[in-house]
């Protein structure tokens, strides 16, 4: 696909999804919104995956600390103003990954795996067992923030339609930010230390350091995310920084396509699409109580069957459908003197 078909696909799709809310009901709206922020976590944890090759499975205490940090922070009698509230998010996930990166960032592999799991059962305990952010019964956010500049209301995304084109706008600014930064130089290092990262520490590159701020800026980008999931149930609990949750995001990188933008959108699309389909009773009836055996059955064969994910999978169609350069041998034979 060229440059100028790809952009316009892009924009078609954008188009459509800002459409969505006006043809379709509350519930698919609502899923929608479920899926473009679960689809912003996945690329979160798709830079760290993708991009550097680190397997985290505590990504979902970043999520969870920008979703309790939009809970404590916004009063209970009015909205909490973006222009302060966005900057807290930020700080509190960057500052727990600043913590967490400067131990796990130097083990390898399935230590790295273990420790960022434990690091995050941490978090997962501390909400758990004590009464900071309500214990295990969680915490209400009563009012979704606004854009707010002293009495003027810039932006109040309390109406599900305004709520609904926030999401996608902030899913699409972070989308094209990120695809920027994987074509930079910052994304070319990256890719460097995920395919060879000794011989990028003898080219002279600072591999740490590189690992580093993609820790801390997947984790800022999940408390974004967080942030967004907050706003949207008006409810936090500690299940949001469950080992379970890291999981989650984590297959949803792997089904649409591990190293590929996209396939983070993809994942999420179809993971959420998929748990929907195996609850409706209408359609499975008694075996929808059991879902999560055919959920589970089939996510081994879609993986099996597109070891590349839903991208790679959509990308080899893609390549069938060109026609391609006529072979020597079908060109006609030209008989020699």
């Amino acid at each position: 696909m060229t440059p100028r078909k790809r952009t316009a696909f892009v924009l078609s799709v954008l188009c459509l999804l800002a459409a969505l809310p006006w043809v379709a009901n509350d519930y698919y709206t609502g899923l929608i919104v479920k899926i473009m922020i679960y689809g912003l976590f996945a690329m979160s944890l798709q830079l760290l995956v993708g991009g550097a090759g680190l397997v985290s499975l505590g990504h979902a205490a970043f999520f969870g600390a920008g979703a309790y940090a939009t809970a404590l922070l916004s009063p209970e009698s009015a909205s909490a103003n973006f222009f302060w509230l966005i900057p807290c998010v930020l700080l509190a996930s960057t500052a727990y990954a600043a913590v967490t990166g400067a131990l796990s960032l130097r083990t390898r592999g399935i230590y790295f795996i273990m420790i960022t799991l434990a690091f995050a059962q941490m978090a997962y305990y501390v909400f758990h067992d004590t009464q900071f952010g309500g214990g295990s019964d969680g915490i209400y956010l009563y009012f979704r923030p606004e854009w707010r500049v002293g009495d003027w209301t810039l932006l109040n995304i309390d109406d599900p339609h305004t709520f609904y084109l926030f999401v996608l706008a902030t899913v699409a600014s972070i989308w094209a930010f990120l695809s920027v930064l994987s074509r930079s130089r910052f994304g070319a290092a990256l890719t460097g230390i995920r395919i060879n990262e000794q011989r990028m520490r003898a080219a002279g590159y600072s591999t740490f350091a590189y690992k580093f701020v993609a820790y801390l800026l997947a984790a800022a980008l999940a408390g974004i995310a967080g942030m967004l999931f907050a706003a949207k149930d008006g409810f936090v609990n500690p299940e949001l920084l469950n080992w379970e949750q890291s999981g989650l995001v984590l297959l949803m990188v792997i089904l649409g396509g591990s190293g590929n933008l996209w396939g983070a959108l993809l994942g999420a699309f179809g993971l959420i699409a998929l748990e929907e389909l195996f609850q409706s009773e209408a359609i499975f009836g008694g075996m929808a109580n059991h879902w999560h055996l055919t959920f589970g059955l089939t996510i081994i064969a879609l993986v099996a069957v597109m070891p590349k994910g839903l991208a790679g999978f959509m990308n080899k169609l893609g390549h069938r459908a060109q026609p391609g350069p006529a072979s020597r041998s079908s060109l006609p034979h030209t008989p020699q003197p």
